[in-house]
C-alpha cells in the first residue's frame, strides 16, 4: 500500500467546515485513522485536535509539506465522530459534496444570544436583613424598604418582579449589593419552544402531572414485547410496523420509548411534517413531560440552538421533529422512529438530497441503536425490504379504539356527475352527507389531491388522460400548446378533442382549496370553515393554531391539501372528502400511483376514529384504476402487488435503481451542451465496464427553466447501486477537470421521490 493522506478539519464548532487541511497517516495509526476519527496534528506552533474527513493516496500539496498525525484519540468525541461518519455515508451514497454533508449533519453555528435568568437573593441571614430594613424605615427609603420586605417575606425574587411590580431601580439593587446585603444571580435559561403549543391547549384539559399509557390490547402488546425482548438482549434491528389508520401505533412507539428511555437511552422521533407536531408533541409531552423536545424549521435559531446543546448535554431524552432532527447530537441513542415512513418529505429536495430513512438505519448502526418504521401504506422500498427479510414486519390489522370500525367509502365517478349536468367541485352525494353532518354537529373534512400536479391535460367526459406512449406517464402542457414528456422528451401537439371519446371538454386540470372554501361557503352560508395550506400556514404557529381550533369544534369543515390528512387524530370527524383523487395519477413519474394510494388510504382514515363510524366519498375520473381501487377498499397487499409487477415491468425502483444527474445554467446553450457531454461520458463508462445500465436523456426537466436557470436531466436506471455510485463518482472527476463545466451547477439525486 502507498502512502495515505487525511483531509482534517481542525476546529469543527467554528462552522468552516469546507476548510481542510492534509496530513499524512503514519503506518502505525492506518488501522485507526478512519472516517470521522479524532485526531491530534500539528499546527502551526502548537498541537491541535481535529476530525478526519477523508482519506486518500493522492497528496494535494508538495509532499514535503505535509506534516504527519501525530496520535488518534483513543477517547474522542463520541458523537462528533459519528456525525463525520454520517456525512461521509451521505456523501457516497447520495451524490453529495462531502462539503454538503458535513453542513447538514453538523449545522453551522451560529451567533445566538443566551437567554439569562436573573434573581435576587441574599445570603447575609434573616437578622442582617431584619435590620436593613429597621434602617431603611427610620431614613425613610422607601424602595429600599419595599425590596427588603418582599425579600424576606418570599426569600427570591425575579428580576422582573424586582423592575417591574416594586418597581426598583437598578441603583438602589447595587447599593445593597455593596453592602453585602442581597446578591444578583444570572443564570443562563433555554429558550422554550413548547411554551406556545401549550397555551393553545390549555382549554383542553392541560393535565399538569404526567398521564401513564392506557393499556395496549394484545396486537399492540405483542409486538412491544418482541421488541422490547431484542432491546433487553441487546439485538438491535430494523422493524416495520404496517397498521391501518388508527390502529394505534403511536401507543407501540410510545410503550417501546418507555423501555428504552428506562434503560438511560435516547430516543429521535421523526415525522414527515410540522403540522404533524402539534399532536404528537402533546402526547408524547403528556407522557414525558420536559424530558421531550421538539426541533423544526419554523422554530427561531435561539430555540434550535437551545435544543441541541441540551440534546448534547443528556437534559433532554427525546426529540421529536420532521427530517432534520435526525442529526440531533445524541450521544446516547438507543431508538430511531420514522412515523409515515412513506412520506415524501422524508426525502430531501435540496443537496445532499439524502433519504431520512436510510440515513437514520446508517446512524443506528453507528450508534447500536435500533429504527422502527411506521406507516399504514408503508413504502414500496420499505415493505419489499421486508419481504425479503431485511426488515421486522409487523401488521396491526384493526383500529385501537374499543368498538371503531374502519370508514365506509363510496367511489363517486365524476363523469357520470357532468353527464347529470352537475359542474360543481362537489358531487351530489358528498353535498348531501355533508349537509347530514352539519345538522348532527359533526365535523367533515375536505381534502384535495393536489400532490403532484404538473398541468397535465384530460378529458372530463371520459377521464382519459394524455400519456406518453412511450414511458406510460402523463405529458405537461406548455405554454405554446405543446405536451412534453420529461422522462423521454416526447413532444406532442395538444388535440383539439379527446381522442379516446372525441369530446370537446379536454384541458388542463386547475383548482384550489380557496375555490373549495368558497365553494363551500356558497352551498352552507351557515358552515364554519377553516382553511389549511401554503397561504394560511406561513406563520410560525400557524400549524398549530388552525388544527387546535378545528379540534375544539370551532369550526365544521377544514379545507386543506395533504398537510391536513398526515396522522391526525380528531375523533368528531366523521366525512372526509377526496377531491378530485386521481389528480396524483398525472403527476409525471413512476410514482404516481403509489403517491396516489397513500394520499387516498391516509385520507380515509381520518374518518371515524372514535366511536362515531366514518364515511369517505372519494370523486375521481378514474374510478377503475387499481390505486384508486385497492384504496377504497383499503387493501394494502393488492395494490402492493399491482403496483410491483409494473415496476418489475419497466425496471423501476425497488427492482432497479435510478439516479438523476440534473444540470443547471444560466445560459441555455450552456446547458444543453453540458447535458450532452455528460450523457457521452456516462455511455462510455457504461461501455468499457459491460454494464446493462439504461440511459435516457438528454431532456429538458418537467420545469425546464426557474429563477433564469436552465434546467436540463440525465436519467440513469441499473440494478446494482453500487455501479450507479461508481458512475457518479466518475462523473463527479470528469466535471471537475473539464472545462466545458464552468458556471454550470450540477446535482446528482439517487431513487428521487418526486419528478423533474
Amino acid at each position: 500500500m502507498g502512502d495515505m493522506y487525511a483531509d482534517v478539519i481542525v476546529d469543527i464548532s467554528s462552522g468552516q467546515l469546507d476548510k481542510t487541511y492534509q496530513y499524512s497517516i503514519p503506518e502505525q495509526l492506518l488501522s485507526v485513522a478512519v472516517m470521522g476519527a479524532p485526531v491530534i496534528i500539528p499546527f502551526g506552533t502548537a498541537k491541535r485536535e481535529g476530525y478526519i474527513v477523508g482519506i486518500s493516496g493522492e497528496p494535494k500539496i508538495a509532499v514535503e509539506r505535509i506534516k504527519p498525525i501525530t496520535a488518534v484519540k483513543e477517547k474522542g468525541q463520541v458523537i462528533e465522530s459519528q456525525m463525520i461518519a454520517l456525512a461521509y455515508f451521505i456523501r457516497e451514497n447520495f451524490g453529495a459534496t462531502m462539503n454538503d454533508a458535513l453542513h447538514t449533519v453538523l449545522p453551522v453555528k451560529q451567533a445566538v444570544r443566551r437567554v439569562e435568568k436573573k434573581t435576587l437573593v441574599s445570603d447575609a441571614g434573616m437578622d442582617v436583613l431584619k435590620d436593613a430594613l429597621e434602617k431603611a424605615v427610620r431614613r425613610g427609603y422607601a424602595a429600599r424598604e419595599r425590596l427588603l420586605r418582599r425579600l424576606i417575606s418570599d426569600g427570591e425574587l425575579l428580576w422582573e418582579t424586582v423592575t417591574g411590580e416594586l418597581s426598583i431601580s437598578s441603583p438602589t439593587v447595587q447599593a445593597l449589593v455593596r453592602e453585602g446585603i442581597v446578591k444578583v444571580l444570572v443564570k443562563e435559561s433555554y429558550r422554550n419552544p413548547l411554551t406556545s403549543l401549550l397555551k393553545l391547549n390549555e382549554g383542553e384539559g392541560e393535565e399538569k402531572s404526567l398521564k401513564p399509557l392506557p393499556p395496549l390490547n394484545a396486537s399492540q402488546q405483542k409486538i412491544h414485547d418482541r421488541i422490547a425482548a431484542d432491546l433487553s438482549a441487546g439485538v438491535h434491528k430494523t422493524y416495520l410496523v404496517h397498521g391501518v389508520t388508527g390502529s394505534g401505533k403511536t401507543e407501540v412507539y410510545l410503550s417501546v420509548i418507555e423501555e428504552v428511555v428506562r434503560a438511560g437511552r435516547q430516543v429521535i422521533m421523526l415525522i414527515p411534517e410540522i403540522a404533524l407536531t402539534y399532536q404528537t408533541l402533546l402526547r408524547f409531552y403528556r407522557r414525558f413531560g420536559d424530558r421531550v423536545s421538539v426541533l423544526h424549521s419554523r422554530m427561531s435559531a435561539g430555540e434550535r440552538y437551545d435544543q441541541s446543546l441540551r440534546a448534547k448535554n443528556g437534559e433532554i431524552d427525546i426529540i421529536i421533529g420532521p427530517r432534520s432532527a435526525l442529526f440531533t447530537p445524541f450521544e446516547r441513542l438507543g431508538l430511531i422512529i420514522l412515523d409515515e415512513e412513506h412520506e415524501a418529505s422524508y426525502k430531501s429536495e435540496m443537496p445532499p438530497k439524502y433519504h431520512a430513512r436510510e440515513v437514520a438505519i446508517e446512524r443506528a448502526r453507528l450508534s447500536g441503536a435500533s429504527v422502527i418504521l411506521g406507516s399504514a401504506t408503508p413504502s414500496l422500498w420499505a415493505y419489499e425490504s421486508a419481504m425479503r427479510g431485511e426488515f421486522t414486519l409487523f401488521t396491526l390489522k384493526e383500529r385501537a379504539v374499543p368498538g371503531a370500525l374502519m370508514p365506509t367509502v363510496s367511489v363517486v365517478d365524476l363523469r357520470e356527475e357532468l353527464a347529470a349536468g352537475n359542474r360543481m367541485i362537489f358531487s351530489r352525494a358528498l353535498q348531501e352527507k355533508m349537509r347530514k353532518r352539519l345538522l348532527s354537529g359533526q365535523q367533515t373534512m375536505l381534502f384535495l389531491n393536489r400532490r403532484g400536479y404538473a398541468g397535465f391535460v384530460s378529458c372530463r367526459s371520459c377521464g382519459h388522460v394524455m400519456k406518453c406512449p412511450h414511458c406510460d406517464i402523463s405529458m405537461t402542457e406548455h405554454d405554446n400548446g405543446t405536451l412534453v414528456c420529461h422522462y423521454c422528451g416526447e413532444r406532442r401537439k395538444k388535440p383539439a378533442t379527446c381522442p379516446s371519446c372525441g369530446s370537446k371538454y379536454i384541458a388542463g386540470f386547475g383548482t384550489g382549496t380557496q375555490k373549495i372554501e368558497e365553494g363551500v361557503k356558497k352551498i352552507f352560508p351557515e358552515a364554519r370553515v377553516l382553511r389549511m395550506d401554503a397561504d394560511t400556514t406561513k406563520k410560525k404557529e400557524s400549524y398549530s393554531e388552525i388544527l387546535s381550533s378545528f379540534s375544539r369544534g370551532e369550526a365544521d369543515i377544514l379545507v386543506g391539501t395533504q398537510m391536513i390528512v398526515k396522522g391526525h387524530d380528531f375523533p368528531n370527524v366523521t366525512l372526509v372528502g377526496i377531491l378530485a383523487a386521481d389528480l396524483s395519477l398525472n403527476s409525471g413519474d413512476y410514482q404516481a400511483a403509489e403517491r396516489t394510494f397513500d394520499l387516498l388510504a391516509q385520507a380515509a382514515g381520518r374518518a371515524g376514529r372514535g366511536r362515531l363510524l366514518g364515511e369517505v366519498v372519494i370523486q375521481t375520473y378514474q374510478p377503475d384504476h387499481y390505486a384508486i381501487k385497492s384504496a377504497a377498499e383499503a387493501d394494502y397487499e393488492g395494490f402492493f402487488r399491482q403496483e410491483m409487477a409494473y415496476r418489475r415491468a419497466l425496471s423501476y425502483p425497488p427492482v432497479s435503481h435510478v439516479m438523476v444527474v440534473l444540470i443547471l445554467s444560466v445560459k441555455e446553450a450552456r446547458a444543453d451542451s453540458a447535458a450532452q457531454l455528460i450523457a457521452g461520458a456516462a455511455g462510455e463508462f457504461i461501455k468499457e465496464n459491460g454494464l446493462c445500465t439504461t440511459v435516457v436523456g438528454p431532456a429538458p426537466a418537467s420545469l425546464a427553466k426557474a429563477n433564469d436557470l436552465y434546467r436540463r436531466m440525465v436519467y440513469f436506471k441499473e440494478t446494482d447501486y453500487s455501479w450507479l455510485t461508481a458512475l457518479k463518482n466518475f462523473l463527479e472527476g470528469y466535471i471537475l477537470y473539464s472545462e466545458h463545466f464552468k458556471n454550470v451547477n450540477i446535482q446528482f439525486d439517487f431513487d428521487p421521490v418526486s419528478g423533474y
